[in-house]
């Protein structure tokens, strides 16, 4: 684990690399080292769920240190880290995995999936659109629409159209923390949706089943398919 200093004032904690050892056993150690005052958190390429960075910022609470934003290589960890209320940065993936001996060929990096973040409320009229996944930090308002060539992910209340796959894709997902929207889509498949109120605080995900699409509550580990 190392310990950075970014923007004035704000210093950086970074979990080392999931394959070189556990943020768990070498979090406390370091704990020493930080400074009291806001920091920022890369997470690298750990998958982090709720219940995980939930543990980690009260260690941090307990130590004096204030969490400001969450920096992490992939989208699971920052959906995670959006439903907690953190501001979250999308980093790029490199360092450990990318390092090659000196006179080795450099390989070839690999794309990375097109995601497109969008923070702010779509009200009646708007339409946002993407290639690939679309993360949206706000709510989808009756009237608006929001679609993607793969998952729809809404952190706040979805109560407009959603249209995931649209390019045809039928293990696109629509994940949002409140799945009410006036109208569901995924490829091809069509559909309402629910008319009960959802369960406070669960996510709720929806995707493509036999043909038709289905409900259930979601979790942070699936968005990957």
């Amino acid at each position: 684990m190392e310990i950075k200093v970014g923007e004035p004032e704000t210093q950086r904690l970074t979990l080392p690399w999931c394959r070189e050892a556990h943020w768990r056993e070498t979090l406390p150690a370091k704990l020493n080292e930080l400074d009291l005052g806001p920091t920022e958190l890369d997470c690298r390429d750990w998958q982090l769920g709720c219940r995980d960075l939930h543990q980690l910022t009260e260690l941090l609470n307990r130590a004096g240190v204030t969490l400001t934003r969450i920096h992490a290589n992939l989208r699971e960890t920052l959906v995670s880290a959006a439903a907690l209320g953190y501001p979250t940065h999308m980093a790029s993936p490199q360092g450990h995995n990318s390092k090659t001996r000196s006179g080795d060929a450099q390989p070839k990096p690999k794309t990375p999936p097109k995601l497109l973040f969008h923070q702010g409320t779509l009200r009646s009229g708007d339409h946002l659109s993407a290639e690939g996944d679309v993360l949206l930090l706000g709510d989808v308002n009756p009237g608006a629409r929001i679609s993607a060539g793969g998952d729809v992910m809404v952190w706040g209340r979805l109560r407009g159209i959603a249209h995931a796959g649209q390019d045809g894709d039928t293990k696109a997902k629509i994940v949002a923390l409140q799945l009410r929207p006036l109208q569901l889509r995924i490829g091809d498949a069509v559909a309402r949706g629910p008319e009960d109120q959802p369960q406070p605080g669960l996510a709720e995900e929806a995707r493509l089943e036999g043909g038709a699409i289905m409900i259930e509550p979601a979790r942070a580990n699936r968005f990957n398919g």
